[in-house]
């Protein structure tokens, strides 16, 4: 979801949101070296703000909503204006880009995420919603069933532009699963539906068990990833105004939640277990590491952070990538976090 901020009003603002750098790969932006504890479990490593306000092959570089590791070990970046980058893993560098559209030739809103096995890629549209496979060349193979509940109203009971924003592959590749950004209607604020599909013959995915997850006050889902124990790491996001952001990553288990694909309403019963969920770090206690911000924040480093990426595991310890949603607002950064994470 784009979460919307106040622009900033003068001429000069303005003019920063179309004086974009010529095409051509970025150079990997220096942050302090060393990097510093966000909590006892988070370790930020560098920050860059590279691509921020630039173009590749003549489309802007930003609007980024998910990230995921593609076959060849690079970096596969979606742009929420239907834009899908392939990125240098190592200097965050543009290689390549692909439009992408729906059935009828419009863009999408697209959000979340996940290269399948065979390389081609799901990625959800948080407005109807949808999941759909395209090719690696940007055509639609084949389109995923949404349940009726998770459909916008008045098909369903969620909000367009509060849908499908998080996309994994469960450890196997044999299921997949979405996160809702909100609560849909009749659920209680602030529980969140994930939602599954199981592969089946043919290797298409069907629909499969749905759980409960519970965010923290005024936050919601922005994305998810599993774990390779089939664990998650899931970001809970929000914005205020005058104050800014809140960026929270969190370690969830679904393994003993309750399949919720049938309760048509989530109240609190106390016979539905939720995806229980420790914190991991509250990003907003990172070191700054120099890194400055064009709006109020409660730290400069802090951005609207919408993107996330394993991109590696080492002795218990997770790689993780992150990446800020500039909303193409000269008031946002398009920034890359790099962090280190223990599970354990």
């Amino acid at each position: 979801m784009r979460l919307r901020t106040v622009l900033a009003s003068t001429a000069a603002a303005l003019a920063a949101a179309t004086c974009l750098t010529a095409a051509g790969p970025a150079p990997a932006a220096a942050t302090p070296a060393g990097g510093g504890r966000c909590s006892p479990s988070v370790t930020l490593d560098r920050f860059s703000d590279a691509l921020d306000k630039t173009t590749f092959q003549g489309t802007f570089v930003g609007n980024l909503s998910a990230l995921a590791v593609d076959r060849d070990g690079s970096l596969a970046a979606l742009s929420d204006r239907s834009s899908l980058f392939a990125l240098d893993a190592r200097t965050l560098a543009p290689r390549a880009v692909t439009a992408l559209a729906d059935e009828h030739g419009a863009e999408l809103d697209s959000e979340g995420l996940a290269v399948d096995r065979d390389g081609t890629r799901l990625i959800t549209s948080e407005t109807e919603p949808s999941i759909r496979r395209y090719s690696r060349d940007g055509r639609i193979l084949d389109r995923l069933p949404v349940p009726p509940s998770l459909q916008v109203a008045p098909e369903g009971r969620a909000t367009a532009n509060l849908t499908f924003e998080g996309l994994t592959p469960l450890p196997g590749g044999r299921t997949l699963l979405a996160s809702m950004e909100s609560a849909i209607s009749g659920d209680s604020a602030g529980t969140v539906r994930f939602q599954t599909w199981r592969r089946g013959k043919g290797g298409h995915f069907g629909l499969g068990a749905q759980y409960a997850y519970r965010t923290d006050a005024g936050l919601g889902v922005p994305e998810v990833q599993a774990t390779p124990d089939g664990r998650l790491l899931v970001l809970e996001r929000g914005f205020t105004a005058g104050v800014g952001n809140t960026v929270r990553l969190y370690l969830a288990d679904p393994r003993h939640a309750t399949d919720t694909s049938r309760i048509e309403h989530l109240t609190g019963q106390p016979r539905v277990r939720p995806i229980a969920k420790t914190l991991l770090a509250d990003l907003a206690d990172c070191p700054t590491l120099g890194a400055t911000a064009k709006q109020p924040q409660p730290n400069p480093l802090l951005d609207n952070i919408e993107a996330m990426a394993i991109t590696g595991r080492d002795r218990g310890t997770l790689h993780v990538l992150l990446a800020s949603d500039d909303n193409q607002n000269p008031a946002q950064t398009t920034r890359f976090y790099r962090l280190r994470v223990r599970t354990a």
